[in-house]
């Protein structure tokens, strides 16, 4: 536990600062304050000064741009970095945080290659500071309940996983709108989104991946998709198909149209790109194949245009299995999908429905919203493992990473606050898969050079320098 106030710099005001600054501005306002904003956009900045106000706070936040940064430390002197940037910058701002003797909290992916992978490890080793990647996904009831199981050797020891991952037409077709779209900037979804599940198996098997093999291909979106599937010239941006089910209204929703509609005069950065437009550079059907230390293995497969929207988790082992099947959001009809936030009542669908429940979306009977874990240990019946309650954003989830980000850690058997180790081990993973995508082979981690563990054998991945 910390007994002293810190000093926080959010480096990047796109959607995902806004959890934390809130935090320390309404929950955890006892434990620090937030003293500076850096952002490529002072329009974004300045939306993010509106919300610290609503919240009651007359403290002003300091504005910087990416080229102030040496600036920003040295006239605000922040105790720590949280990065929530594009990923593509995230290695950029951990390294310097690092090597200032700076604590680091980094929204996942911490990186999207092995070579800033590289640079972090060695910032790491060198560094009084602490880095914490997260992984708001370990929190969430239903996945802690899982670890918990296999923790407790109801299914004995692990022997394969099978993870089926789907996107539906509105978050999935999203990856496709923004930077994401570049591989250069994303890592693709293997990096920025699959690290999230890669994570959450190595964690849940207390494992370290050895070696991997993927495919993956753009199956669905792009011009080349678009024109096979007969759908004729298209808009570039959502604003100018009105009616598509692809498109996205920016200025049908009061916090994208201040982020990023109202923005783009000052940076040129455009939210709502065709997802069948030119310039597409990730996959969005990928299987990826991962071998464990132990000898487990992983199936996995990420659909980023599916109907429906959630997972399907099967964990074997010799002495059971556990299976675990979310759905987020059952269907999202054409009706729905281009409709706009306005006068007639309509709303459109959630973008993220893991992020924020869809309420419309609630009505659907083959396919409900919710989760259930079976457990069926060998020569017994199935049985239905209650999964408690979690209240809040990621099923609770991010609730309780805000308490181990800015209170410290508490006795945790679980471990789930995740340390930079964590995040070598999930973002190898999906770099391995990219490098097999590209060359038709498998990829041994070991050949990155990179720790994958402790120094005392451990995969915990938290060095408990100083409070975060």
């Amino acid at each position: 536990m910390t007994d002293f106030t810190r000093r926080y710099a959010i480096i990047g005001t796109g959607g995902r600062s806004e959890m934390y600054l809130r935090a320390l501005l309404t929950t955890h306002a006892d434990l620090g304050e937030v003293v500076a904003f850096l952002d490529t956009n002072e329009r974004r900045m300045a939306f993010y000064d509106g919300v610290a106000r609503e919240l009651g706070s007359a403290a002003a936040i300091r504005h910087f741009a990416p080229e102030s940064f040496e600036t920003m430390l040295a006239e605000t002197v922040p105790d720590v970095l949280i990065v929530t940037s594009p990923d593509f910058t995230h290695a950029e701002y951990i390294v310097a945080g690092l090597d200032r003797g700076l604590d680091v909290v980094c929204e996942k992916p911490m990186t999207i290659d092995a070579p800033s992978l590289r640079a972090i490890v060695d910032a790491a080793d060198r560094s009084a500071g602490n880095l914490i990647v997260t992984f708001n996904y370990r929190y969430s009831p239903r996945n802690t309940l899982v670890r918990q199981i296999i923790a407790d050797g109801l299914i004995g020891d692990v022997t394969s996983v099978h993870f089926e991952w789907c996107l539906d037409t509105v978050h999935g077709a999203d990856y496709f709108r923004r930077w994401h779209r570049e591989k250069s900037k994303s890592g693709g979804l293997l990096v920025h989104k699959s690290t999230h599940h890669f994570d959450l198996v190595n964690w849940w098997i207390d494992d370290v991946p050895d070696v991997v093999f993927a495919l993956g291909r753009l199956r669905f979106y792009g011009p080349e998709n678009a024109a096979r599937r007969g759908l004729g010239p298209r808009a570039e941006l959502g604003r100018d198909l009105p009616g598509d089910p692809f498109a996205l209204d920016l200025a049908a929703d009061d916090k994208l149209s201040a982020l990023f509609l109202e923005a783009e005069s000052l940076d040129g950065y455009q939210r709502d790109r065709d997802v069948f437009s030119d310039g597409i550079t990730i996959e969005d059907n990928m299987t990826v194949a991962v071998g464990y230390r132990s000898g487990a293995s992983l199936a996995y497969t990420l659909v980023a245009h599916s109907p429906w929207e959630g997972y399907r988790v099967a964990i074997s082992g010799t002495e059971g299995r556990v299976e675990l099947e979310v759905v987020e959001r059952g269907a999202v009809s054409h009706d729905r999908a281009t409709s706009g936030l306005g006068p007639n009542g309509k709303s459109a669908p959630v973008v993220d429905p893991s992020a924020q429940v869809d309420d419309l979306a609630q009505t659907e009977t083959v396919r409900p919203h919710g989760s259930r874990v079976v457990l069926q240990r060998l020569w017994e019946p199935p049985r239905v493992i209650p999964i408690p309650e979690g209240v809040g954003s990621h099923g609770g989830g991010d609730r309780m990473l805000l308490d181990d980000v800015f209170r410290g850690p508490g006795e945790d058997p679980l471990r789930r606050q995740a340390g930079y180790l964590d995040g070598v081990r999930s973002v190898i993973v999906g770099v391995s898969g990219n490098e097999s995508i590209r060359t038709g082979m498998p990829v041994r981690v070991a050949e990155f050079g990179l720790p994958l563990i402790e120094s005392d054998g451990g995969v915990h991945g938290l060095r408990p320098k100083v409070s975060a």
